[in-house]
């Protein structure tokens, strides 16, 4: 999996950040949190949500960017409690953590910037997020998924969506 935190900004209500690991399978968000402000909230909880979709026996590998937050002891101890393995991003070497970049520059040419997000309230902000993930997994076909999207790639190879 890969994940970013990343901020946008939100004039007057904070800055919006989303925790979206992505499953470099075939590019599904396995989960995602998000919340507003300057706290580590959302970054918090991604890893209980990310370990409730895997099996049991799963013990994945989770990259992340090289985030204060990421670094934290109090993550790290998230990321153990839920059998999570860390890996970071070289220094200045976005590449490392395509899987999270790519998801977060396709939301932003996608859904961010046609939209007039200062427009909208948290709560429209968090719906337009949901369904911009709710679209990327079940209708976004992709080349390297053979003109699937994620869930119809899983059910081809006789994997849960």
């Amino acid at each position: 999996m890969a994940d970013g935190h990343h901020p946008g900004s939100r004039p007057g209500t904070g800055r919006a950040c989303l925790s979206p690991p992505v499953d470099c399978f075939d590019g599904k968000i396995v989960a995602y949190t998000a919340g507003f402000g300057p706290n580590a909230e959302p970054a918090n909880r991604m890893p209980e949500e990310a370990a409730s979709t895997l099996p049991g026996n799963a013990r994945p590998l989770v990259h992340s960017d090289r985030g204060r937050h990421c670094r934290w002891p109090g993550w790290l101890a998230l990321m153990e409690r839920f059998g999570l393995t860390r890996s970071m991003s070289a220094k200045g070497c976005s590449p490392d953590n395509a899987a999270a970049e790519g998801f977060f520059g396709g939301m932003k040419t996608e859904a961010v910037h046609p939209e007039k997000w200062e427009e909208h309230t948290r709560n429209e902000v968090l719906a337009l997020v949901d369904e911009y993930i709710r679209w990327h997994d079940h209708e976004r076909i992709k080349q390297s998924l053979g003109w699937m999207n994620p869930v119809q790639y899983r059910q081809s190879q006789g994997m849960a969506a």
